[in-house]
C-alpha cells in the first residue's frame, strides 16, 4: 500500500514539473504598432488599430493564443508624425523588445526602416507604398498589393470601360507628400505602355480645404478621369468643388479611399460617383474570411458593418498571427528570427477569401498583386464592378 502512495506521490511530482515546464515554454508575444490616432487620417488609423486589437482579442480568448502564446499588442498614437513614428519604432526595438512590429503611413514606414533593419524586427506596413519595399527589403512586409497595383488595376479599367478612337485623358489629383506622390511614377509608367494620356498632375498639401482651382486645371487639361490618392476628407472636398465648377469626370481611388467618417460627411455629395480599387473581400462575397468579420462585428461591437479600414487592421493581424504559428510550426519557437523565417516561407497563404493569396520570398515581400474594382455607393456598401484581376497580364472582366 506504502508503495502505491509513494508511487502516486512521484507521478504528482513529474506531472507538476511536466505542467510548470509548459508553463515556463509559454510565453507572451509583443506586437508593437505605431498608429496615427489623433492627426490627419486619424480616423483610418483608429479603425486600423480597433481591427488588430480586436481580431487579436479574438486569437487569445476563442484560440487560446496561438499554441498557448498570449498576443500582448502595444500601440502607439504617433499623430501622423514621422519623427514620433521612429522614436515609437525605436522604444519598440529596444525597450519592449516586441517580436514584431506594425508601422502605419509611407513616410513613417520608410523612415523607420533603418531601425527595423538593425534590430531584424519583421514589420508590416499599414500603407501600402510600393517604395517601402526598395532594396534592401530585409524585414519590411506589406500585407497586400502595392500602389503600383492600384495604378496598374485603374489604368487597365479606365483603358477598358473608355469608349471613343482617341486615348482615353486622365489626371491625377494627390496630395504632396509621399503617400500622394507614389501614384505618380506606376501611373505614368502604364499609362505610356497602353496609350493612357495623362494630361495633368495636381498636388496639394494636406491641409487645404478648397481644391477649386485644382479641379478648374484639371478641367481645362480636358481629363475625362480623374484618379485620386488622398484622405477620405479630401475627396468630399473634391466633389463639393467640382459641383460648384460643373465638372463631372470618373473619379477613381485607390483603396484607401473610404472610411467611416467619408459616408457621414459625404451624403448627398457621394452619389455613387467614387470607384476604387479594392483588394479584398466583401460583404457580397460570403466566404469564410467575411463570416469571420461578422463574428468579430457581434462579438466585440466595434463596428457594426464593414468597413475597408478596420477590415485591413484585421487582415494584418491575421497575417501575423499565421506567421507567428508558422514559426512555432517550424521552428519550435516564437522571436524576430524565426518570424520572419516562417513569413519568407508563406505560398499562397489563404485567408479564407479576405485578402488574395499572400506569398512571401526572400526578395519579394509584396504579398499579393490581384486587383479588382468596386463601386463605393452613399450608404457605406460596395458593389463589385469587376473580376478579380492581375494588371497587364490577365484580363478584366467587367460585372456591372
Amino acid at each position: 500500500m506504502r508503495k502505491v502512495f509513494n508511487l502516486a506521490i512521484v507521478m504528482v511530482v513529474v506531472l507538476g514539473m511536466v505542467c510548470l515546464g509548459q508553463v515556463a515554454q509559454a510565453k507572451t508575444i509583443k506586437v508593437g504598432a505605431a498608429i496615427n490616432l489623433t492627426g490627419p487620417a486619424s480616423t483610418w488609423g483608429k479603425f486600423h488599430a480597433k481591427g488588430q486589437k480586436d481580431y487579436f482579442k479574438y486569437v487569445n480568448e476563442v484560440k487560446g493564443g496561438v499554441a498557448g502564446n498570449k498576443i500582448e499588442m502595444i500601440l502607439v498614437d504617433t499623430g501622423y508624425k514621422v519623427a514620433e513614428a521612429v522614436a515609437a519604432v525605436r522604444k519598440f526595438a529596444v525597450r519592449d523588445r516586441v517580436d514584431m512590429i506594425a508601422t502605419w503611413s509611407a513616410g513613417s514606414g520608410m523612415a523607420a526602416k533603418p531601425i527595423i533593419q538593425r534590430y531584424k524586427i519583421p514589420t508590416i506596413n499599414y500603407s501600402t507604398s510600393w517604395e517601402i519595399l526598395q532594396q534592401p527589403v530585409d524585414y519590411m512586409y506589406l500585407p497586400f498589393g502595392s500602389y503600383k497595383l492600384d495604378c496598374y488595376a485603374v489604368m487597365e479599367y479606365i483603358r477598358t470601360i473608355h469608349k471613343g478612337k482617341e486615348a482615353p485623358k486622365v489626371g491625377l489629383l494627390t496630395y504632396n507628400n509621399a503617400y500622394g506622390r507614389s501614384i505618380h511614377k506606376p501611373s505614368i509608367e502604364y499609362a505610356k505602355k497602353r496609350n493612357i494620356n495623362i494630361v495633368a498632375i495636381e498636388e496639394f498639401p494636406t491641409r487645404t480645404l478648397d481644391l477649386t482651382t485644382e479641379l478648374l486645371r484639371l478641367k481645362k487639361k480636358g481629363a475625362e478621369y480623374v484618379f485620386m490618392q488622398m484622405l477620405p476628407s479630401a475627396i468630399i472636398t473634391t466633389f463639393k468643388c467640382a459641383d460648384r465648377i460643373k465638372y463631372n469626370p470618373a473619379f477613381l481611388g485607390t483603396w484607401t479611399s473610404t472610411d467611416p467618417d467619408f459616408f457621414k460627411l459625404g451624403k448627398g455629395l457621394i452619389r455613387d460617383r467614387l470607384r476604387m480599387q479594392f483588394p479584398g473581400g466583401l460583404p457580397v462575397d460570403e466566404t469564410p474570411g467575411i463570416k469571420l468579420m461578422r463574428e468579430l462585428w457581434k462579438k466585440y461591437g466595434t463596428v457594426d458593418k464593414f468597413d475597408a479600414s478596420y477590415w485591413e487592421g484585421v487582415v494584418v493581424g491575421m497575417i501575423m498571427e499565421r506567421a507567428f504559428e508558422r514559426a512555432n510550426e517550424k521552428f519550435g519557437e516564437i522571436n524576430r528570427e524565426t518570424i520572419n523565417k516562417a513569413m519568407e516561407s508563406f505560398r499562397g497563404e489563404d485567408f479564407g477569401g479576405l485578402v488574395p493569396k499572400v506569398t512571401y520570398t526572400k526578395t519579394d515581400h509584396g504579398a499579393s498583386f490581384e486587383a479588382r474594382m468596386v463601386q463605393v455607393h452613399e450608404d457605406g456598401t460596395y458593389t463589385p464592378l469587376t473580376n478579380f484581376y492581375v494588371p497587364g497580364k490577365e484580363k478584366i472582366r467587367l460585372l456591372k
